[in-house]
């Protein structure tokens, strides 16, 4: 983490009067999408405005959206998704899942960086929506004497609801910031061959672990419009690019595999096939008794995964008639996941620190 106490010291041969500087360091900043501070109701009420009024998010016009979404959606989905969250809730810290992991990622990632980079880079992450705030975060590494930044979504597949919008709150603090420093963007990770290898070794840990191995692995990306692929949105193919090298590095066939997408909202069609839908006709269609389900699209088990695939997708494989339901977490801080982003991060900062 930044530490903004460093030892600042007045610039060789200035004037006097000249302000201290602290000594130029690189800094990593972790991006994930965001967390209420709490399930009731004014905390989920302030995230969901926050998540629901990005215009990456829901591209409808103001006039027409912000009626409905202040008067009708905003009265009534802040309990309901209060419930959901409360059901997952770290109750010992006080905070999501999603907080509690992505902060244990920080963690080890500045550990592993520390053992390449030494003290040459500082680590550090951010929520797009909630807190801790992107702006706040950029604010602490500048004050830290970051000169550069490297900014992290921590999101492996490209999409402009995900991406693209922490890019733009990324490049809307920096425009507050006095002396801007240097920045890059690291570009999504879908096919690099260590995140595959990461996900491969997670659903042979998980499949090692049963006592019969599943029929089908369900491979559920989180989901967004048909019309956003159809305006130009590259996140549908990379999605299939990481299943079929994920079947590919299993040494699976076709049958061993298949890809859905969850978490539909609106009235609109989205991309296709639904997961909670799909599980429902593999069970009743197909005769599929097991399966197991992996969301590769998510660097850090959170609220569509804990709740929605755990809980809600769950049940709609066994009301269908499934029996044995399997859901293999996230990546989260698993060593594998740590060295694949390490990796990341080292070849995006080459240039600028060598170790």
């Amino acid at each position: 983490m930044p530490d903004a106490s460093r030892p600042a010291a007045r610039p060789e041969n200035a004037p006097a009067d000249h302000p201290a500087i602290t000594k130029a360091k690189t800094g990593v900043l972790l991006a994930n999408l965001g967390t209420p501070d709490h399930y009731s109701y004014w905390p989920m009420r302030r995230y969901l405005n926050e998540f629901l009024s990005d215009r990456r998010v829901i591209d409808y016009s103001p006039w027409k959206w912000q009626p409905l979404l202040q008067l009708i959606i905003l009265s009534k989905r802040p309990f309901t998704s209060g419930e959901a969250y409360k059901s997952i809730w770290n109750e010992e810290k006080g905070e999501s899942p999603l907080m509690t992991i992505t902060r244990d990622q920080t963690t080890k990632l500045s550990k592993s960086l520390a053992d390449r980079y030494g003290d040459q880079v500082m680590v550090d992450f951010c929520m797009r929506y909630g807190n801790p705030s992107t702006k706040s975060k950029v604010r602490a590494l500048t004050e830290a004497g970051c000169t550069r930044i490297l900014f992290f979504p921590l999101y492996p597949h490209y999409a402009g609801a995900t991406s693209a919008t922490a890019n733009d709150q990324f490049f809307r603090a920096l425009m507050e910031e006095t002396w801007q420093p240097t920045a890059r963007v690291v570009e999504p990770y879908f096919e690099h061959p260590l995140y595959i290898e990461a996900l491969a070794k997670s659903v042979e840990r998980a499949y090692g672990g049963v006592e019969a191995k599943p029929e089908i692995l369900v491979v559920s990306y989180h989901g967004m419009p048909k019309r956003y692929l159809m305006q130009g949105d590259p996140y549908h193919c990379q999605c299939q690019k990481t299943t079929r090298l994920l079947r590919e590095r299993l040494g699976w066939d076709e049958t061993q595999i298949t890809t859905t997408f969850q978490s539909v909202f609106g009235p609109e069609e989205w991309l296709r096939p639904y997961t909670v839908e799909e599980v429902a006709r593999l069970a009743s269609e197909e005769g599929k008794k097991r399966i197991a389900v992996i969301a590769p699209a998510f660097s850090a088990d959170c609220i569509e995964t804990l709740e929605e695939i755990n809980e809600e997708i769950r049940e709609s494989f066994e009301e269908a008639g499934g029996e044995e339901f399997t859901y293999i977490p996230c990546l989260n801080d698993d060593d594998a996941h740590i060295e694949a982003l390490s990796e990341v991060i080292g070849e995006n900062l080459k240039g600028w620190v060598e170790g």
